[in-house]
Protein backbone atom coordinates (compact mmCIF):
# COMPACT_ATOMS: atom_id res chain seq x y z
CA UNK A 1 0.00 0.00 0.00
CA UNK A 2 0.62 3.64 -0.79
CA UNK A 3 -0.42 6.35 0.87
CA UNK A 4 -0.01 9.90 -0.89
CA UNK A 5 -1.32 13.40 1.06
CA UNK A 6 -1.77 16.59 -1.09
CA UNK A 7 -0.54 19.59 -0.12
CA UNK A 8 -0.21 23.70 -1.33
CA UNK A 9 -3.24 24.05 -2.91
CA UNK A 10 -4.85 27.35 -2.56
CA UNK A 11 -6.32 30.91 -3.52
CA UNK A 12 -4.32 33.44 -5.98
CA UNK A 13 -4.79 35.58 -8.60
CA UNK A 14 -3.84 34.94 -12.90
CA UNK A 15 -0.24 35.52 -13.03
CA UNK A 16 0.69 33.82 -9.46
CA UNK A 17 2.57 30.71 -8.60
CA UNK A 18 1.94 28.12 -6.12
CA UNK A 19 3.78 24.88 -5.32
CA UNK A 20 1.83 21.43 -4.78
CA UNK A 21 3.65 18.81 -2.97
CA UNK A 22 2.42 15.02 -2.61
CA UNK A 23 4.10 13.08 0.26
CA UNK A 24 4.26 9.17 -0.09
CA UNK A 25 4.81 6.73 2.73
CA UNK A 26 3.96 2.99 3.06
CA UNK A 27 5.78 0.85 -0.10
CA UNK A 28 7.67 3.69 -1.94
CA UNK A 29 10.08 1.74 -4.21
CA UNK A 30 12.51 2.90 -7.11
CA UNK A 31 9.88 1.76 -9.17
CA UNK A 32 7.58 4.29 -8.60
CA UNK A 33 5.61 6.62 -10.17
CA UNK A 34 3.84 9.89 -9.63
CA UNK A 35 1.83 11.70 -11.28
CA UNK A 36 -0.49 14.98 -11.52
CA UNK A 37 -4.05 14.95 -12.13
CA UNK A 38 -6.62 17.60 -12.27
CA UNK A 39 -10.14 18.14 -12.49
CA UNK A 40 -11.67 21.53 -13.50
CA UNK A 41 -15.09 22.12 -12.36
CA UNK A 42 -17.71 19.87 -14.65
CA UNK A 43 -14.51 18.79 -16.98
CA UNK A 44 -13.43 15.22 -17.07
CA UNK A 45 -10.42 14.59 -15.37
CA UNK A 46 -7.28 15.36 -17.17
CA UNK A 47 -2.72 14.60 -16.62
CA UNK A 48 -0.77 16.95 -16.00
CA UNK A 49 2.68 15.84 -15.22
CA UNK A 50 4.60 12.45 -14.27
CA UNK A 51 7.87 11.91 -12.91
CA UNK A 52 9.48 8.64 -12.29
CA UNK A 53 11.37 7.58 -8.84
CA UNK A 54 14.12 5.89 -10.06
CA UNK A 55 14.75 8.17 -12.79
CA UNK A 56 14.96 12.02 -14.14
CA UNK A 57 12.27 11.15 -16.33
CA UNK A 58 9.88 13.78 -16.37
CA UNK A 59 6.51 14.86 -18.63
CA UNK A 60 4.24 17.85 -18.50
CA UNK A 61 1.42 18.18 -20.73
CA UNK A 62 1.15 20.70 -23.51
CA UNK A 63 -1.26 22.60 -21.78
CA UNK A 64 1.07 23.30 -18.83
CA UNK A 65 4.59 23.61 -20.50
CA UNK A 66 6.94 26.10 -19.86
CA UNK A 67 4.69 27.41 -16.49
CA UNK A 68 4.76 23.89 -14.46
CA UNK A 69 7.53 22.11 -13.26
CA UNK A 70 7.09 18.41 -11.79
CA UNK A 71 10.53 17.93 -9.81
CA UNK A 72 11.11 15.12 -6.68
CA UNK A 73 13.16 15.02 -3.40
CA UNK A 74 13.70 10.95 -2.80
CA UNK A 75 14.95 11.51 0.81
CA UNK A 76 11.33 13.09 1.48
CA UNK A 77 9.52 11.04 -0.52
CA UNK A 78 7.80 13.70 -1.72
CA UNK A 79 7.28 15.06 -5.32
CA UNK A 80 6.78 18.60 -6.24
CA UNK A 81 4.89 20.45 -8.82
CA UNK A 82 5.67 23.90 -8.81
CA UNK A 83 2.96 26.27 -10.79
CA UNK A 84 4.02 29.34 -12.48
CA UNK A 85 2.05 32.00 -14.53
CA UNK A 86 -1.42 30.24 -13.27
CA UNK A 87 -4.43 31.27 -15.25
CA UNK A 88 -8.05 30.87 -14.43
CA UNK A 89 -8.42 27.68 -16.67
CA UNK A 90 -5.78 25.92 -14.11
CA UNK A 91 -8.21 25.98 -11.60
CA UNK A 92 -9.26 22.74 -10.01
CA UNK A 93 -8.83 20.18 -7.96
CA UNK A 94 -5.46 18.44 -8.09
CA UNK A 95 -4.57 15.02 -7.34
CA UNK A 96 -1.56 13.15 -7.01
CA UNK A 97 -1.73 9.47 -7.98
CA UNK A 98 0.92 6.58 -8.12
CA UNK A 99 1.68 3.48 -10.19
CA UNK A 100 4.24 0.79 -9.85
CA UNK A 101 5.71 1.31 -13.10
CA UNK A 102 9.41 2.91 -13.83
CA UNK A 103 8.00 4.71 -16.72
CA UNK A 104 6.32 8.18 -17.25
CA UNK A 105 2.49 7.49 -16.69
CA UNK A 106 -0.18 9.38 -18.22
CA UNK A 107 -3.25 7.47 -17.98
CA UNK A 108 -5.22 7.58 -15.05
CA UNK A 109 -6.20 3.56 -14.90
CA UNK A 110 -2.48 2.79 -15.17
CA UNK A 111 -2.49 4.32 -11.69
CA UNK A 112 -2.97 2.49 -8.54
CA UNK A 113 -3.29 4.86 -5.74
CA UNK A 114 -4.60 8.42 -5.44
CA UNK A 115 -4.24 11.29 -2.95
CA UNK A 116 -7.33 13.34 -1.46
CA UNK A 117 -6.88 16.10 -4.12
CA UNK A 118 -6.02 20.06 -3.54
CA UNK A 119 -7.98 22.74 -4.25
CA UNK A 120 -6.36 25.18 -6.86
CA UNK A 121 -8.71 28.67 -7.50
CA UNK A 122 -6.98 31.25 -9.77
CA UNK A 123 -8.86 34.44 -9.65
CA UNK A 124 -8.81 36.11 -12.75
Amino acid sequence: QVQLVESGGGLVQAGGSLRLACAASGRTSSSLSIGWFRQPPEKAQEFVAAITWSSPSTRVSDSVKGRFTISRDNAKNTVYLQMNGLKPEDTAVYYCAAAYRDTVVTTPRMYNYWGQGTQVTVSS
